[in-house]
């Protein structure tokens, strides 16, 4: 049996780690070993930043649903229980949105919660 090398597979791989690296500074770009560690630092780098940008976004909305509940005489953390208690299942994100974009909506939503929240108590 002939002996088989690896010259179009290495070159497909070469490429394909070439072009994910295009754009790299100096040698990272150009060189395949160098690339290969770059593409591979950068993708240990998104997925780790993906899961930060997450907890980031969560904080800012969190931080606009306190500013927009401490206007109207209630606590975050009050806020948020009224509204289990009321069974209003608004996530954060959404919260946050009305918060900034409909402030009168916002009003009616912290009202039915603590409204609910002194029926139960």
């Amino acid at each position: 049996m002939p002996r088989v090398r690896k010259g179009p597979a290495r070159r497909r791989k070469h490429k394909r780690i070439l072009k994910a690296a295009r754009g790299y500074y100096g040698a990272a770009s150009r060189r395949y070993r160098l690339a290969l560690q770059s593409v591979y630092r950068a993708g240990v780098n998104a997925t780790r930043d993906r899961r930060l940008k997450r907890r980031n976004l969560r904080r800012l909305w969190i931080t606009r649903i306190t500013a927009a509940t401490r206007q109207r005489g209630i606590r975050y953390s009050q806020f948020i229980y009224a509204l289990r208690e009321a069974d209003i299942e608004l996530n954060r994100k959404m919260l946050s949105e009305i918060a900034v974009a409909d402030p009168g909506a916002f009003d009616a939503i912290v009202q039915k919660a603590i409204g609910k929240g002194d029926k139960a108590a």
